[in-house]
């Protein structure tokens, strides 16, 4: 069985991040005006603000990807995370959550936060299993499809 690598982010990654997003997206929810605008730049509205993209990878294959969004003060913002349909239900999450959690510890940010929707019932129960817990939802909380945020210490 191939492995899966997890590396950051290079410009010529940008339309497979931008595809995978959309791609699910527009199979839950619909792409709303600052999901275009993060997508289309990654690199402006994320990397050059401190924060990372990463890209899930088997055989050099990208087959998802995630992001982490500085927010200030040790904050990071685990968002924008997808895999391609023919890779989901194999466990690459649970996957995906050890990294963000052991990579966060070594950055030694004091917590990671994301925004969620109840209805996907697998992508809760996936936070709450590595240890996120909800908290308030701010009413002005930049995704319309978002009713429920989590965050954990780190």
């Amino acid at each position: 069985m191939s492995k899966l690598v997890f590396r950051k982010f290079i410009a010529s990654d940008a339309a497979v991040f931008r595809d995978l997003n959309i791609e699910w997206l527009e199979a839950y929810f619909v792409v709303e005006a600052i999901d275009k605008k993060v997508l289309g730049n990654p690199q402006l509205y994320i990397i050059d603000q401190g924060g990372d993209v990463f890209m899930a990878t088997i055989d050099d294959r990208i087959i998802g990807t995630f992001a982490f969004i500085n927010r200030g003060d040790g904050i990071y913002e685990f968002s924008k995370m997808a895999v391609s349909p023919s890779h989901r239900g194999k466990g690459y999450g649970n996957k995906m959550m050890l990294f963000v959690l052991d990579f966060a510890k070594d950055m030694r940010w004091k917590k990671v936060i994301l925004y969620s929707s109840s209805t996907l019932k697998n992508a809760i129960y996936l936070y709450k299993k590595y240890g996120f817990s909800e908290v308030p939802l701010e009413k002005d909380n930049h995704y319309s499809r978002s009713d429920i945020k989590m965050e954990i210490s780190i």
